[in-house]
């Protein structure tokens, strides 16, 4: 296809050269700074944000299926990128540098094609992702993906509707694919929970947690509370003040 032209006014080419004239007026630090924001440090921020995000869901409740949810989040993000390779070959739109002369490029020489944006593809998925299982973190990293967004327009190598496009496949890929993800990850995230590489999914420091025995572990093993019988983990759990009943007890024994 030749690239989603239109005849007439387009607004499109109307927008792209108001976003992009700011980079013309711009300090060339600010350029260097929105070159290296674009094109790597939204993404970075993304991913040190679903780290923190991970951190504190390991801490909950339900810390399997939080974390669950954090995993898909990148996980969609690499599916969307994949199902971005037969659109971009099927429209074959050029880089708006290649068509329009004047535009203030930060980035040259990138030969691909521009419809959709991976950047915009990528981060939206990954924004998106995190707001299925965080609101909190999904905002920012919806916020995070619409700045990605802006910069890619600002340095001159995507037009508004290859942004909105990767938005758009990035949300569809990031919602639609949840359900299914939830349904294979949430046991898996379980099973790690019981694993030596518990860490991963749950955190044993987590206020109210009490993790399960591995199977075939038993009360007198390195595991539960240091070789405390079933009633002993049993008034632990309840609150009960084991320790000092032991010694009493002890204490009737010597006698």
């Amino acid at each position: 296809m030749a690239g989603l032209a239109l005849e007439g006014p387009n607004p499109d080419v109307d927008v792209l050269d108001g976003i992009n004239g700011l980079a013309k007026d711009a300090p060339h630090w600010v350029n260097r700074a929105m070159e290296y924001i674009g094109e790597y440090g939204i993404i970075a921020g993304l991913a040190v944000l679903c780290l923190i995000a991970w951190w504190g869901a390991r801490r909950r409740s339900d810390a399997p299926a939080a974390v669950a949810g954090l995993v898909w989040a990148p996980l969609a993000a690499g599916i969307a990128l994949l199902a971005n390779i037969p659109i971009r070959a099927f429209v074959e739109r050029p880089r708006p540098f290649k068509d329009h002369a004047g535009l203030e490029v930060l980035i040259p020489g990138k030969s691909d094609y521009s419809f959709v944006s991976d950047h915009a593809t990528l981060t939206m998925a990954v924004g998106v992702g995190l707001f299925v299982a965080s609101r909190k973190y999904g905002l920012v990293g919806i916020a995070l993906a619409l700045a990605e967004g802006f910069c890619r327009v600002y340095m001159g190598v995507h037009y508004p509707t290859d942004v909105v496009g990767g938005f758009a496949l990035g949300t569809a890929v990031a919602l639609l694919l949840a359900p299914v993800a939830q349904a294979l990850l949430v046991p898996l995230m379980t099973a790690i929970g019981r694993s030596r590489a518990g860490w991963i999914a749950w955190c044993v420091q987590a206020p109210g947690a009490v993790p399960s025995a591995p199977a075939g572990s038993t009360s007198t093993g390195t595991g539960g509370h240091g070789g405390l019988g079933a009633e002993d983990e049993r008034m632990i759990a309840g609150g009960s003040a084991v320790p000092s009943r032991r010694r009493d007890r002890d204490k009737d024994l010597a006698a």
